[in-house]
């Protein structure tokens, strides 16, 4: 990846579960490397940067008003962090991911293609891609654990695209689904709190069984 940012030291990554975190359209990791200190400090946390430049930020693949999108786009994005992760991942102990807008679009994606990877996956004002060439590559045996974070008056998404993200994740994952009305497009430190409780539970607990 050609920026992460990191909330450990390299000295002491190694066993712990790692959480990465996606940022959303036209933004920057230094956004995600806020939620750092509100996250469980069990977690190594590594925000990376989306490779598409938007303006002065980063994306992860353009986005018309609609949410269209490439599917090239798409998959040249996942593949980039897969090749990243796989280069990583025997070094800690789980891996989760968490997705802000354009992010949870990323977050769900790579879900959908590595289902079984990842121990819990959070998706905060965002989508899930309405992608008939995505959705062929979905193959879940289990149901995997999906928190769902938003204002319902969020108007940045559009409205089929929510609709389209609470039928798959319903039919898909073990939904958690958690309103906060008056956020807007934004993450607050209360909706942190319900996530890193999502978290502890999903990662933390089961990997203390495994």
């Amino acid at each position: 990846m050609e920026k992460v940012l990191w909330s450990k030291p390299d000295a002491e990554r190694d066993g712990t579960p790692l959480l990465l975190l996606f940022h959303g359209y036209g933004s920057s990791p230094e956004r995600m490397e806020r939620l750092f200190p509100h996250l469980p400090q069990e977690f190594t946390c590594a925000a990376v940067q989306g490779p598409q430049e938007i303006g002065d930020d980063h994306g992860w693949f353009l986005l018309d008003y609609f949410l269209s999108n490439d599917f090239s786009e798409v998959m040249s994005a996942c593949t980039g962090v897969l090749a990243w992760l796989d280069g990583i991942k025997a070094r800690h102990s789980s891996v989760s991911l968490l997705g802000f807008s354009q992010g949870m679009a990323m977050a769900s994606s790579l879900l959908r293609l590595r289902p079984t990877q990842f121990r819990a996956t959070v998706g905060l004002s965002g989508f899930v891609l309405d992608n008939d060439l995505l959705a062929l590559t979905e193959s879940f045996e289990e149901r995997p654990p999906f928190f769902w974070g938003r204002d319902k008056a969020d108007l940045v998404i559009h409205e089929d695209a929510t609709s389209f993200t609470q039928e798959w994740l319903e039919a898909n994952t073990a939904l958690t689904a958690r309103s906060y009305p008056g956020l807007g497009h934004y993450m607050a430190v209360q909706e942190m709190v319900d996530v890193s409780a999502f978290l502890k539970y999903y990662a933390l607990r089961t990997a203390s069984v495994d």
